[in-house]
């Protein structure tokens, strides 16, 4: 896995595709190893925001699986959008009742139990698409609450000099077949609906001739092997 600067690694691949010429002083080490690798431009321009590469020789699939199941929590921060909402479970926070302005300022009803603050019942502090506020940040922060996660997510998956969605590598077997079985049968039906045979209809064509002569010599008394 490789991580860096998005600049500088613009300008590392940027010199790689430049082809090593006598004066440089790096001819010795490249001019045997130098060729033109169209899979640069197409890294270059994947080259946004916090991205890392990954080199695999394995089962692409199998690294997915594997960035996936690594998951962290993560708190909420004032000025980040939410990705989810998020509530707050009645019951005992563990607070002191000294700090109790923080859920009146979110308008969560609370009582005093054994010198420590309850809150009575579920309150939605938090709403998917909305600006995270300094105060229910903080809360979620003493409630020891971290409702966000964070992983590294695959966005593109280079091989063979294609570039295609991640969302490639999760399809199964099972799904690719299922897949590949519905356009035989698409294809199977406009080839004998224009009257085109093709190796998917020719099957189906051969049968329905069969048919006709067993009626033929049902009907005529006519017998083949």
């Amino acid at each position: 896995m490789v991580m860096g600067k998005n600049t500088l690694m613009r300008a590392a691949l940027t010199a790689a595709k430049v082809k090593p010429e006598k004066d440089d002083f790096d001819y010795e080490v490249r001019k045997d190893e130098w060729y033109d690798n169209p899979n640069i431009d197409r890294i270059i321009t994947q080259l946004r925001a916090n991205t890392n590469l990954i080199f695999s020789n394995g089962d692409l699939g199998e690294v997915k699986s594997v960035l996936d199941s690594v998951v962290r929590p993560s708190p909420a921060k004032a000025g980040m959008i939410a990705p989810a909402d998020v509530s707050i479970p009645a019951g005992s926070t563990g607070l002191d009742p000294k700090q109790t302005a923080f859920f009146q300022n979110l308008q969560i009803q609370t009582k005093i139990v054994k010198a420590q603050i309850d809150i009575i019942a579920d309150k939605q502090v938090i709403w998917k698409g909305d600006k995270i506020g300094a105060t229910e940040a903080q809360l979620l922060d003493k409630l020891k609450i971290y409702p966000f996660e964070y992983k590294m997510e695959v966005k593109k998956v280079l091989q063979d000099g294609s570039l295609f969605d991640a969302a490639v590598l999760d399809l199964s077997d099972e799904i690719i077949c299922q897949k590949f079985k519905a356009a035989i049968g698409v294809q199977t039906s406009l080839s004998l609906g224009l009257g085109l045979p093709t190796a998917a209809s020719a099957p189906h064509s051969i049968i329905n001739g069969f048919k006709n002569l067993v009626c033929i010599s049902v009907v005529t008394d006519y017998s083949f092997p």
